[in-house]
């Protein structure tokens, strides 16, 4: 029986280690070069200026669509979504009176504009009594120049109903920005408006036009008062309520207002001198022959309004 035992024959695999690949090493190499790129671009901010680095800001700050097409950035929309209305974060205000598309400002005047707006935030914010009129102080960068409203509200107006009167707050308020707006050599605008509510006599007596001029030029005085250089104010105006915040609602506090406009060089170049726009096609040379003639016909037509009052009589 021991002749018919066969041996029992055990098999066991061998195992053998292979090579796991080299995937790893590739998303490894990947990691590495993004975070030397990382490590170069911290590098180089930390060696830049103020200067370039606030290039660099407006450079990523300009939608790309834009920065191909030249356009003006305020005039572009944030939003990744065609069409969709208005931005509900952008609050309108003094509308300009020719919308003509200008290109992105990126030299010193709208740098200085932009630390000037910085400023203004950063000292009514840190003033405890001007802190709870942040609300009411709107600063916008627009193709003027830095554009400082003051708004009212139903529990805050910044004069007395239907007067020039100043309310105190306002008077701190504007006595605060006045230094601030000393440090630029830029001309100043200063602009009144108004709701509305008109007065009993309609317009043919004191009216709103009266109002806002008044209340721009009672800001003026507080200015002046606190050390405003008077040879950088360019222009006091009033618009009544011709240009409302809300046109949706006349009667809206936010109506009344004033506006203060830091304005930009060319701007105050283009309100004291108006150029004469060139004919389509006219040479430069034709332009005073334009001139004379036309003031030759306005002479002519005061010389002659005597004879016409006359002949009316």
């Amino acid at each position: 029986m021991s002749q018919d035992r066969r041996p029992i024959i055990i098999r066991r695999k061998k195992v053998v280690k292979g090579h796991h690949g080299g995937s790893w090493k590739i998303a490894f190499a990947d990691f590495m070069t993004a975070l030397m790129a990382l490590f170069l671009v911290m590098w180089v901010l930390s060696s830049s200026s103020k200067e370039q680095k606030a290039s660099v800001g407006e450079y990523f700050r300009t939608p790309l669509v834009t920065a191909l097409a030249g356009g003006n950035k305020n005039a572009a929309s944030s939003s990744a979504i065609p069409g969709g209305g208005a931005d509900p974060i952008h609050a309108e205000g003094e509308r300009i009176r020719i919308e003509i598309p200008v290109p992105v400002r990126a030299d010193d005047s709208q740098k200085s504009l932009r630390r000037l707006r910085n400023q203004i935030k950063r000292v009514v914010e840190n003033d405890p009594e001007l802190r709870e009129l942040s609300p009411q102080v709107r600063l916008e960068i627009t193709n003027d120049g830095l554009r400082i409203q003051l708004v009212d509200t139903e529990h805050r107006p910044m004069f007395a109903v239907g007067s020039e009167q100043i309310a105190p707050y306002m008077r701190d308020l504007l006595r605060t920005i006045a230094p601030l707006l000393n440090e630029l050599p830029n001309e100043l605008e200063i602009t009144g408006h108004t709701d509305s509510l008109a007065y009993a006599g309609g317009y043919h007596s004191y009216s709103n036009w009266e109002l806002a001029v008044g209340r721009a030029n009672a800001s003026r005085r507080e200015l002046a008062a606190a050390g405003f250089d008077q040879g950088k104010l360019l222009r006091v105006s009033g618009m009544a309520d011709r240009m409302p915040l809300n046109p949706d609602n006349p009667m809206d506090p936010i109506n009344r207002r004033i506006t203060l406009t830091v304005l930009y060089e060319e701007t105050a170049d283009s309100i004291r001198s108006p150029k004469l726009l060139k004919r389509e096609g006219q040479a430069e040379h034709e332009l005073p022959s334009v001139v004379e003639a036309v003031t030759a016909e306005v002479q002519g037509e005061i010389s002659g309004a005597p004879e016409q009052i006359q002949s009316q009589d």
